[in-house]
């Protein structure tokens, strides 16, 4: 009995980390979500522009993104030469690099990206309206957030 129990606690306890899945590489799923943030990229580091995924999950009609923008073929992308330091939107210097983190909610059968940031140094979806709605893709971020 008392094997079971712990054996129930351990899958309760590791389940919210199963509840997503990552797109594979060449799904529509993970190509529409690229879709979604890269007219938000382009706006701010001008185009083309494109991503190497540190980790993307989907749950249902959400998701969440860690993605490193470059140029295509790996070029890397200099923030001082953007159009969006150009306007005065970015400063570099308090930025963790061309990093985008991105919170999704599908809407019909297009991904928006409702919720996205360029270059964060702190973790800004570890908050507790953010945690209800995304919980599913960011458990790990939500501990201790209601």
């Amino acid at each position: 009995m008392l094997r079971a129990l712990m054996i129930l606690l351990a899958m309760a306890v590791t389940f919210p980390a199963l509840a997503w899945e990552e797109p594979a590489r060449g799904t529509a799923t993970r190509a529409a979500l690229m879709d979604a943030i890269r007219p938000h990229a382009e706006w701010q580091l001008g185009a083309p522009v494109q991503f190497v995924v540190e980790d993307l999950r989907r749950a249902d009609d959400i998701a969440f993104a860690s993605l490193r923008a470059q140029r295509p073929g790996g070029g890397a992308i200099n923030l001082y030469d953007t159009p969006a330091y150009q306007r005065g939107e970015l400063y570099p210097e308090d930025m963790d690099g061309a990093w985008y983190h991105v919170l999704y909610k599908k809407s019909g059968s297009t991904w928006v990206a409702v919720q996205w940031s360029l270059g964060a140094t702190d973790v800004w979806w570890a908050w507790a309206p953010t945690c209800r709605v995304f919980r599913p893709v960011i458990a790990e971020f939500c501990t201790g957030i209601n």
